[in-house]
Formats: structure tokens, sequence, C-alpha cells
């Protein structure tokens, strides 16, 4: 891997030089637009919508619209706007890592001490691990602050990316009903349905199903096989009433 960031953690006093490399990657396939008359790739022209003639790129300008008109923002605006340029992911605060809400999450980092006495890097991993907490703390990627998280996985400090709170969109557009009462036979039921599928975390045994399927796919047509598709019936509940479906649903599981 190569890294994509150099700095450090910093921890009170104590830093802790390291390197980030990315911990994720895409399993979506790379298709090009094609004209389907002869496999050319289409090009996407930049247009005026007034006039229907392509823009020079040395003429293109952003611009943020206020009321009806618009309001350019130049290169030194962004500029002025940018935050300090920072190499130190620095620790403000910990919190239980429990307590972050997996909506926060956007994508993680894995960090690789940067020097030969690693014993820095060693207690705060130890130290996040037995007292079950994650730094919350801030840092510059590609001229973008963003909050993180830095967690225990494993052997690794990973720096884990997440959302600013006014990034969440408020539950109050949605129409809920919180007046609705659930019985005591279904929520018991409902709890024993939970312990009955409950099971040891493994992410491991689930596998992008689609992006196999459709690789797999556009290997037999590239063979000249012409794919079988798939007629998929939907499965009706035998019952509507919630507690014969939870029964059912427990009856099916202890079945398996």
């Amino acid at each position: 891997m190569r890294s994509i960031w150099k700095g450090s953690i910093g921890f009170g006093l104590v830093s802790i030089p390291v390197k980030l490399y990315a911990a994720v990657q895409t399993s979506s396939l790379d298709l090009d637009m094609l004209d389907s008359r002869d496999h050319a790739h289409i090009k996407f022209m930049r247009v005026n919508e007034n006039t229907g003639k392509e823009v020079p790129y040395d003429k293109i300008v952003k611009g943020y619209k206020i009321d009806d008109d618009y309001v350019i923002v130049e290169d030194a605006d962004f500029e002025a706007a940018a935050p300090e340029k920072s190499k130190v992911i620095e620790i403000e605060s910990f919190a239980d890592i429990a307590s972050v809400n997996p909506m926060y999450y956007e994508t993680s980092y894995y960090t690789e001490p940067d020097t030969k006495n690693n014993n820095a890097y060693a207690l705060l991993l130890t130290a996040l691990k037995q007292s079950g907490k994650a730094g919350l703390a801030r840092f510059v990627l590609r001229s973008t602050e963003s909050m993180c998280i830095v967690h225990p996985v494993g052997k690794d400090l990973v720096v884990t990316r997440i959302r600013f709170a006014g990034q969440i969109r408020d539950q109050d557009e949605l129409k809920l009903d919180d007046k609705v009462e659930v019985s005591k036979k279904e929520l018991d039921m409902g709890l024993a349905l939970i312990n009955q599928y409950t099971e040891p975390l493994d992410l491991s045994k689930y596998k992008d199903e689609y992006h196999n399927e459709l690789l797999k796919l556009i290997e037999e047509k590239a063979k000249g096989k012409r794919p079988t598709i798939k007629n998929l019936k939907p499965q009706k509940a035998e019952s509507t009433d919630l507690y014969d479906q939870l029964m059912s649903s427990l009856q099916v599981k202890k079945g398996a």
C-alpha cells in the first residue's frame, strides 16, 4: 500500500509520527459509457445553456446562488476559507466508542508508526483497547478539515473520518408515529427472535453477490453466452397478525 498522508497523532503533549493508508476500497465495476452503434466513448461537453455553445475551460467560474443572482467564488476565496494546513491529528477529547452513532461514520484509514520507537503508539493503542474509548480529533486531508475518531482495530490505530452534526438531517421532517402501542407478548416474542438470531459478528462471510454475479455475467457474454434472467417471486406471509408472524419466524430459525 502507498501512504496518502504523513504527520502525527497528538495525544496530550505526546506526538506520535504516523503514516495514513486507505483502509477501504470500492467493489463496483468500472463501466464506461459508449455509443451503442460503434462502442465509441461518450465525451461530455460544457455547454452554455443560453447559447448552446461549448464553453472554454478557462472561461468557467464557480458561483453560489443567493436569491436570483450568483456570487462568483474565486480561487483566492477558497484559499482564504481553507483550514490551516496542519500535519497533526490532534486528539481533543475521548468518548466511549459505543456512543458514536454509525450514521456519522464516513471512511477509515490505517495508521502505521513512522518511527523506530513505537512505545507511544503502543501505549495509545493499548490504553484505548482497555478503556473502550476513542479519541475525537480534527485533521486536514487534501485541504479539507474533517472530524475523526482514533480507535483500535486489532494491532492498528485506525483513523475514521466522521460527519459533522450539521450534516445529519433532522428526523422531524419524517412522518413517524410515536403513539403506536406494542403489547407485552409481541415485545417478548420480538426479543426472543432477536436472541435467536444473535451470533458473533463475522462480516467476512458476507460477500458482494451482486458484484460477483455481474462480473460473471460479463465474462459469460464475452464468450458469446446469453445470461439467464432470474425470476424472483416475493414471499407472502401466511398471517397478517404480528404475533403469528413472529412465532413463525422463530420456528423457521429453529428448523434451520
